[in-house]
């Protein structure tokens, strides 16, 4: 047995190291789907696929409209805080991740009774919160949603991180100012909101009269 090891050992086979190993490369999103937003109207068909999936269709729906029209990243939903909602004010503070700028936001209609319900529904300091009233964690988030988009079939593989695109598509193509639209998604730099000003078809509408 000794031989045989020495033998081994004297050939000129490497045994794999981690620095040989091959770690298969994740493609780049361009590759894996041809828009990283969702239109107004599919955010509506998400919004209605997730109140159908699960047991806690009104709290992922409330969490799929909430990412859309303030533009949160998934980090930012799973730490929102009640204590960060004022529904009497109509009022959204904002904590932004990646050194973002933070900010107040207006609640509207759909968001404040949406918001209502679910603070009766759930009693926790997280306002997206699991069965065990802790916050829900980004796994939770990316698979719900993903499971909401497969049941909306839409024909495109969803991730949370799109609502954050679909806010600031659907606000540059409203025609809001760069610079508000810098500040709402909480950009340090205005070159990250200006990608979404170039997805814009708004600004393209005069070129042709018929």
């Amino acid at each position: 047995m000794g031989a045989e090891i020495l033998a081994f050992r004297g050939t000129d086979a490497k045994a794999p190291t981690i620095e040989n190993a091959k770690v298969p490369r994740r493609p780049p999103n361009s590759e894996l789907r041809t828009r990283e937003y969702l239109t107004d109207t599919e955010i509506g068909s998400l919004m209605s696929a997730a109140r159908k999936t699960g047991r806690h269709g009104h709290r992922d729906a409330t969490l799929i409209l909430l990412g859309y029209r303030h533009g949160f990243r998934v980090s930012e939903l799973i730490a929102l805080r009640w204590e960060q909602i004022d529904l009497k004010q109509g009022l959204l503070h904002v904590i932004r991740a990646k050194n973002g700028t933070p900010a107040t936001h207006p609640l509207r209609g759909p968001e404040i009774r949406a918001l209502r319900r679910l603070g009766r529904e759930y009693s926790c300091t997280y306002v997206f919160s699991s069965e065990r009233k802790g916050p829900l964690t980004a796994t939770a988030v990316r698979k719900l949603v993903k499971r909401a988009g497969q049941v909306a079939k839409l024909g495109i593989d969803v991730h949370p991180h799109m609502l954050r695109h679909s806010c600031g598509y659907y606000l540059a193509n409203k025609g809001a100012d760069t610079r508000a639209i810098q500040a709402y998604l909480g950009h340090r730099s205005i070159s990250n909101t200006v990608k979404y000003t170039e997805l814009a078809p708004g600004r393209f509408k005069d070129f042709w009269q018929d």
